[in-house]
Formats: C-alpha cells, structure tokens, sequence
C-alpha cells in the first residue's frame, strides 16, 4: 500500500503533467517580443494564464529566444498549435515566423520527480573510457553556441534594419496622406470661396 508522501508525489506529478498539457513552447521569438505582445497575439484563441521565458544560459543576450506559454485548457493549447503550424505567425512587426509546439516536462525549471525515477550520475576521470567522448561532446556544444550566437546576432541586426525601413516608411505615407487631406482642404476651401461644386458625376 502507497505511503501518503507517495499519494502526494503522485498528485502533485499528475496535476504537473496536466500543466504541461496547457502548455505551448514558442521558439524563434523577437528580442522585442513581450508578455504582453504575447497575450495580445494569442487572446483570440484562448486565455493566456502564465508566460515563462526560457534564458538561454550559453549565451545571455538572448534571453528571450523562447518561451512556455500557458493556457487555460489544453484545447486551447491545442488550437494555437495548429494555428501557428498552419499559418506563418509574426510578433512585434518582425519577419520572423514564431515557431510553436507541446511543451514538454524538461523544459520546466521546477517540475516535480517521477515516482519512482532514480536518477544516477557519477564524474568521469582522464583514465575513463567515456572522458575523451564527453570532452568531444564538450567541444561541440561550445562550437554550436558560438555559431548560434553568431547567426542570432546578424539575424537581430537584420530584423533592426528592417523596423527601421519600415519606421521610415510609414512615416513617408503619413507625410504622403497629411499632404493629399492638405489639398483637398485647400480644394474644398476654394470652391467655397467661387461658389463651385467639385462633386462629380456620381455625385461625390
């Protein structure tokens, strides 16, 4: 017969396994991508009830690359899935399709242990076997992030450059549309002045 410390790790287990379920893991996010960016993208497809980013801990100017958002029912998280997997989905005016997918239990930083999992782990010396694969593996991830950075870094100065064109050219048609409300002010104005009808044919 289980213990009640048992019952209670297989509650708390189980009501954490459900989390996970309501949960969606975004990657490829803009630096500028906010809670409230999110919340505002995805309240159409349900409620929003927590955002967690996820730090990079290689490299800690990008902090904000990805992200657990979770949802109010599973459904939810389901929907905006298969919205983001169907259709390609920005955030904060940036060209970058956010990528979304179901959570999984390891990407949570506090998750509660498995009942019954034991976990087993032990320093390799220079005399094992096994040392020269891990030093191997070792040297690669450090490789990996560097390259990452370095792609994550032109990809951000890419991404700036483009909000700036499109800043400028919103502008350009602001000014564009201030000059065209401008003359037709000025053409209603005179038509008033010389008693004239500037309506077309139609009427309008």
């Amino acid at each position: 017969m289980a213990s009640a410390m048992e019952t209670d790790a297989k509650n708390d287990y189980d009501a954490f396994m459900e989390k996970v379920k309501r949960t969606v893991y975004l990657d490829n996010l803009s630096p500028q991508v906010t809670e409230p960016v999110i919340k505002t993208a995805f309240e159409q497809y349900g409620n929003v009830t927590n955002i967690h980013f996820i730090p990079n801990y290689m490299d800690s100017y990008y902090n904000s690359r990805c992200a657990l958002v979770e949802l109010e029912t599973a459904k939810q998280a389901a929907n905006i899935i298969d919205m983001v997997s169907t259709y390609p989905f920005m955030m904060a005016a940036m060209p970058r399709p956010v990528r979304a997918r179901p959570a999984e239990p390891e990407m949570f930083d506090e998750r509660p242990i498995k009942p019954g999992r034991k976990i087993q782990f032990y320093w390799l010396k220079p005399s094992d076997p096994d040392f020269e694969v891990a030093k191997r593996i070792k040297y690669l991830v450090k490789k990996h992030s560097q390259e990452r950075s370095f792609l994550l870094k032109k990809q951000q100065e890419e991404e700036e450059k483009l909000s700036r064109q499109q800043y400028e050219t919103l502008k350009g048609h602001y000014h564009k549309f201030e000059s065209l409300e401008s003359v037709q002010l000025d053409s209603k104005h005179l038509a008033k002045c010389y008693n004239m009808n500037l309506a077309d044919e139609n009427g309008y």
